[in-house]
């Protein structure tokens, strides 16, 4: 599932081409992940895109509608990429990949897509007023939270921090590959509970999640799936993973075999040398994912 860093790799590279762009016309396929198809179909097109920003993992694109009802004129078309998503900009001629369910053609001859192979992924038009309703319960933006407001949110809760780092109520944007990176990265074992952890052990998962993510932006994402980014390119992150899907592998840091355990429902990889368990150890899963 696309995570904070591809999102923001999409974000970044639609945000060069489509502000100031306005829609001409919207095409639909299978729309079950939609919102409201009609919706767009009346409102998008002559529509003029403004800031294309990321709120976590949803991508959201600003939009002034042609519309002379001043009431309905901003709007915002909020877009979760699910699992599979993918939004590319291309020529109208380009190939058309299959599960290509919207088109968008743009006032400069080109297309904006959105194709979705298991449909996980969600597109809804937002009115004026409606964005704080879909986006207020968000947590914070790792990469805009102090360290103050992180030990805040997870060293006072008496959850796994594995869990903890998956609550996109806590803390928005990650998901399973970034957190169990910035786990291994800062020595810290996923079924550790958040309130027990210990100043430096915030610190450290502080400036790892950081690290990670940043890091993880700057090579345009992981791509261990359908995952490309605005222009259809893969991802180079996956290449740096040092425990995702590393099961029984050498931990690159002190050749212990990584092992995988579930954590809140999740597979979670982690080192056993360098993340210490707690006293009541987690049941390994046997086998792959």
């Amino acid at each position: 599932m696309p995570e904070l860093p591809e999102v923001e790799t999409v974000v970044r590279g639609l945000r060069a081409v489509l502000p100031g762009r306005r829609i001409l016309e919207v095409r639909l396929g299978k729309t079950d992940f939609i919102e409201n198809p009609a919706a767009l179909e009346e409102n998008l097109p002559g529509a003029r895109i403004g800031a294309v920003k990321r709120y976590g993992k949803f991508l959201l694109l600003e939009l002034e509608s042609a519309s002379t009802d001043e009431a309905a004129r901003e709007l915002a078309l909020l877009i979760h990429l699910g699992m599979t998503g993918q939004l590319v900009t291309c020529p109208p001629d380009a190939r058309v990949a299959p599960h290509t369910h919207v088109f968008l053609a743009l006032d400069d001859g080109k297309e904006l897509r959105y194709t979705d192979i298991r449909r996980f992924g969600s597109m809804q038009l937002l009115a004026d007023g409606a964005r704080e309703k879909a986006l207020g319960s968000l947590g914070a933006d790792p990469l805009e939270m102090t360290e103050e407001q992180f030990a805040a949110a997870i060293g006072s809760r008496r959850a796994r921090v594995k869990a903890l780092l998956l609550d996109q109520h806590v803390v928005s944007g990650i998901g399973n590959i970034y957190a169990d990176e910035s786990l291994w990265r800062a020595r810290i074992h996923p079924m550790r509970i958040g309130a027990t952890l210990k100043r430096d052990e915030i610190h450290r998962l502080y400036r790892a999640v950081r690290d990670v993510l940043n890091e993880a932006i700057r090579l345009r994402g992981s791509s261990v799936s359908d995952y490309v980014d605005s222009s259809g390119q893969r991802g180079e992150f996956q290449l740096r993973h040092r425990v995702y899907q590393r099961e029984g592998k050498k931990c690159f840091r002190c050749g212990a075999k990584i092992r995988r355990a579930i954590v809140a429902g999740r597979s979670s990889h982690f080192c056993p040398s360098c993340q210490r368990a707690p006293r009541t150890r987690p049941q390994v899963a046997g086998g792959g994912l």
